[in-house]
C-alpha cells in the first residue's frame, strides 16, 4: 500500500516512543513504569522535582546518556527526506524528547513534550542546549539568577506550549481536505496528541497509522492502518508519489 502525495498535499506526521524504540532506546513506560523502584510519573513531575531534585536529575542524566548511545534509524531518515521534498507542506510533531529526529536532520519539527538535551532555569525560564549529566551534588544553578536548573521537559501536570498547539492547528486547518496525517509508533494514550486524528477527520483529511501493535481503540479512528516497524514501512510508504 502506498501513500500518494499530490501537488497540494500537506503532510503532518506524529511520532511516539515506538519510533525511538526501533533505534534501541528503552521506554520506561514499557518496563512497568518504574526506575529504581520509583514510578516514572513521580520523577517527571514538578512535585517530584521539588521534593527530590537530585533523584530527578539522576534519572534524566541516565536518559541523556542512553540517548547519546543510539542513532536515528531508517524511519527518522525517511521523514527528513520527505521534509526536503515537501518544504513548508510538511510538519513533524513528536512526543519524543530524545532528539533523534533533530540528529537525523529534521528542521520543521515541534517537540511537543520538550527536549532531553535542553536545560531550563526554574526561576528565569532561560533555556539552553545541554548534554551534561548532573548526578552528584551540588545541583546545577542558573548563571544569570542562581535559580535551580531543570530538564526542559513538559512534565505531568504541566501545560504544553500554546505556540506549538497553535502552529499544529494552523497547519491542519490551512490544509483542509488536502491534509494527510500520519501517526507512527504512538499508542494514542496521551492527549492532546492522541486527538489530532479526530481533528483530521473534521478537516476532511486522510489519516494513516503505523505501529507494531496498534491498539484497537486508536486504530479504529484511522482510514488506513499498517502493522509493522516504522523504520521498515516509512522508507517505502511514499514510493511512487509525486
Amino acid at each position: 500500500m502506498e501513500l500518494r502525495i499530490e501537488e497540494k498535499t500537506r503532510l503532518c506526521v506524529l511520532t511516539g516512543a515506538g519510533v525511538s524504540a526501533e533505534s534501541g532506546l528503552q521506554t520506561f513506560r514499557g518496563q512497568g513504569g518504574l526506575w529504581e523502584g520509583i514510578a516514572v510519573e513521580q520523577l517527571a513531575s514538578p512535585q517530584g522535582f521539588a521534593q527530590t531534585p537530585q533523584l530527578v536529575w539522576r534519572f534524566y542524566s541516565k536518559r541523556r546518556r542512553l540517548a547519546k548511545e543510539v542513532h536515528p534509524n531508517a524511519g527518522h531518515h525517511a521523514l527528513v527526506e520527505w521534509e526536503r521534498r515537501l518544504g513548508d507542506r510538511f510538519l513533524l510533531v513528536t512526543q519524543n524528547v530524545d532528539g533523534l529526529h533533530q540528529r537525523a536532520g529534521s528542521k520543521q519539527i515541534i517537540p511537543l513534550h520538550g527536549h532531553l538535551m535542553e536545560t531550563r532555569c526554574s526561576r528565569c525560564q532561560q533555556i539552553f542546549f545541554d548534554e551534561r549529566t548532573y548526578e552528584e551534588e551540588p545541583l546545577p544553578r542558573c548563571k544569570e539568577c542562581e535559580g535551580l536548573l531543570r530538564p526542559n521537559i513538559v512534565w505531568f501536570g504541566e501545560a504544553l506550549d500554546k505556540r506549538h498547539l497553535e502552529r499544529i492547528a494552523e497547519f491542519m486547518q490551512s490544509a483542509g481536505e488536502h491534509l494527510v496525517f500520519l501517526a507512527a509508533g504512538t499508542s494514542g494514550q496521551v492527549y492532546p496528541a492522541a486527538g489530532l486524528v479526530d481533528e483530521v477527520r473534521r478537516n476532511r483529511g486522510k489519516s494513516w497509522l503505523i505501529d507494531l501493535e496498534p491498539p484497537a481503540f486508536y486504530a479504529s479512528r484511522f482510514d488506513h492502518v499498517l502493522q509493522g516497524k516504522s523504520g521498515e514501512i516509512l522508507p517505502t510508504l511514499f514510493r511512487g508519489s509525486h
